[in-house]
C-alpha cells in the first residue's frame, strides 16, 4: 500500500524564501536507514480546477501567459486555494473570473499532487456542468490576461497527444473527467 513506509525524522526545518502564494523550505532529515539528507520543498496551499462542460458538450479552457514556462498555455480554469477557503469555493470563483461562466452542477473528480518530488501542492479537480455565461463576470486578477477557448473533448485529446497542451493539471483532469464527457 502506498504511503505506509516509516517517514523520515525532521532534524531541522527552515523557511528559505516566502512569496505571495507559496514558500520554499529547506529541511534536514534522518532517513529510516540512518542517512542524513537535506531536501527543499515548495509549500503551497493547493489549487482547485474545473473541467467546465457547456450544454452542447464543449470544454472551456483558458489561454494565459505563464511566467515560469515563458509562454501562453492552454489550461482548464484553476486557482490557488486561499487560507481557510474550501476548494469548492475557490473553483466557483475562479471559473467566473477566468472564463466568465457560473457552474450550477459540480462533481468532484478527485485530487492529486502536481509534482510530489519537490512540492506539496495538491489540485482538487471538479467537473462543472449546467453552465451559465455571465453578462458581467468579475474582473480578472491584476496579474492575469486570460482568454476563454472552447474545444470539443476530441479536439482537446488530439491537442494533448500532439503536444499542444502541456499543462499537467489540465491533462490529468481531462482524463479524470473523460468518463463523464459525451
Amino acid at each position: 500500500m502506498l504511503g505506509e513506509k516509516t517517514p523520515p525524522e525532521i532534524l531541522q526545518s527552515e523557511v528559505f524564501c516566502r512569496s505571495r502564494k507559496f514558500s520554499f523550505d529547506i529541511n534536514r532529515y534522518r532517513l529510516p536507514h540512518g542517512a542524513i539528507a537535506q531536501m527543499g520543498c515548495i509549500r503551497h496551499p493547493g489549487g482547485a480546477l474545473a473541467v467546465p462542460v457547456t450544454q452542447d458538450g464543449q470544454l472551456i479552457l483558458v489561454r494565459q501567459y505563464r511566467f515560469a514556462a515563458e509562454q501562453a498555455l492552454l489550461e482548464f480554469p484553476a486557482g490557488t486555494v486561499e487560507v481557510h477557503e474550501p476548494p469548492e469555493a475557490t473553483i466557483r470563483r475562479e471559473l467566473e473570473e477566468e472564463a466568465g461562466y457560473r457552474g450550477h452542477q459540480w462533481r468532484s473528480l478527485g485530487e492529486f499532487y502536481v509534482a510530489p518530488g519537490y512540492s506539496d501542492e495538491i489540485i482538487y479537480a471538479f467537473l462543472a456542468t449546467a453552465l451559465e455565461k455571465l453578462d458581467n463576470p468579475p474582473p480578472q486578477d491584476d496579474d492575469e490576461d486570460i482568454q476563454a477557448v472552447l474545444m470539443t473533448p476530441t479536439a482537446l485529446e488530439n491537442a494533448i497527444l500532439q503536444g499542444q497542451v502541456v499543462d499537467a493539471k489540465t491533462i490529468s483532469s481531462f482524463f479524470l473527467a473523460r468518463p463523464f464527457l459525451t
